[in-house]
């Protein structure tokens, strides 16, 4: 059996969020990015949404580069190849490096379509089990301390099932000392998006008192070594994100203990097949694992809800509601959080409809490719 595709189409979409979002990167208001869709010849559609951002402050990869790979390389790549299976996707990419963001926006329309075909959901075409998942909510910094607390304070209320709090040197210690102390039960993570060097161990040990869950990425964006050597000194466990891009990039970290907890982004491993291995391994290894989020629109966050429901993902992921960053979204139903769980959808591929008219709108420029 092969899965046969006849058309590719790349939307290229502009989306407002609903509020500014911050990191130690900078802000965030606008969300550019891809749409993909495949097309098979019994009317089967697929879709794929890219994760890259307009400025290379995550990784590499932009919008422009995105789109760059995919026209000019993968989409080439797709006609010169048969594909029996959705993992196939993976070795047939394997010539281009990196840019597993591209990567990844296409091999998970393939992933949808070939659901379509069986008539399954994707979550189970992915070997998922969970009727519902778990969910956390990333905040981005805010700007004051008790802005902070008052949003946290909403997200809680909601039900939420773990808070994230985007940190940086200068905004750490003391907001979170301040956090604790107003929400002493609650599940809290510090997410550093690489802001600190070994230069700040000490300040970082001092996050040990806080009781979090973890501390994401404290280091550098491309580091397994350092870490190792912090996670050694701090009661706190180590979460890695930017550092993690394969595979082999989780059996290093593993080998060398920089890590206890691994967040795995479906677009910065490549896609769904090599998330997968990722869950197998540090399923074997006793690693947490949990589904970190890129500011998805609908069609991105149903390939998390998706790709949640595999077994290790034992921790809230930041797979929140749709209504968290859009007034609308290009999926219908929207994805709905209740008391910080989400109903895994039962319907062949992604389990949602596109919602034709908002994509429509929000599209900018659409091209079609023949295969």
């Amino acid at each position: 059996m092969t899965i046969p595709v006849k058309q590719i189409k790349l939307r290229r979409i502009k989306m407002m969020l609903n509020d500014p979002f911050t990191t130690s990167f900078g802000t965030m208001q606008e969300k550019e990015f891809f749409i993909t869709e495949v097309l098979d010849n019994d009317g089967n559609h697929g879709f794929g949404e890219s994760v890259a951002f307009t400025s290379p402050w995550y990784s590499e990869e932009t919008v422009e580069t995105n789109h760059h790979i995919m026209k000019d390389f993968l989409i080439q790549r797709l006609r010169k190849n048969i594909l029996h299976h959705p993992d196939d996707v993976l070795e047939v990419f394997k010539p281009i490096k990196r840019n597993n963001m591209a990567k990844s926006a296409l091999e998970g329309a393939i992933w949808d379509l070939y659901a379509k075909q069986n008539q399954i959901p994707l979550a189970e075409a992915l070997g998922g089990t969970k009727k519902e998942i778990d969910v956390g909510i990333s905040i981005g910094i805010q700007p004051s301390v008790n802005d902070l607390l008052q949003t946290i304070d909403h997200y809680v209320k909601e039900g939420y099932k773990r808070i994230k709090i985007k940190i940086k040197p200068g905004w750490d210690y003391d907001v979170l000392k301040e956090v604790r102390k107003h929400f002493p039960e609650t599940p809290i993570m510090a997410d550093a998006n690489s802001a600190y060097t070994l230069k700040d161990i000490d300040q970082l040990k001092k996050l040990d008192e806080l009781d979090l869950m973890m501390i994401e990425q404290p280091l550098a964006h491309n580091d397994i070594v350092d870490h190792a050597k912090l996670q050694a000194t701090l009661g706190t466990p180590i979460c890695l994100d930017e550092s993690i891009h394969s595979l082999e990039d989780v059996r290093k970290a593993i080998e060398l203990k920089s890590c206890s907890i691994i967040n795995i982004k479906i677009g910065r491993v490549g896609g769904l097949s090599e998330a997968k291995r990722i869950q197998d391994l540090c399923q074997k290894h006793d690693i947490d694992v949990w589904c970190g989020g890129m500011l998805e629109a609908g069609v991105g966050r149903a390939h998390n809800i998706a790709l949640t429901t595999l077994p290790q993902f034992v921790l809230p992921g930041d797979t929140a509601g749709s209504s968290r960053y859009w007034k609308k979204d290009i999926i219908k139903p929207e994805v709905t959080v209740h008391d910080g769980m989400i109903a895994v959808p039962d319907k062949p591929g992604i389990g949602y409809e596109i919602d034709d008219e908002a994509l429509d709108a929000f599209t900018v420029k659409e091209e079609i490719f023949n295969l």
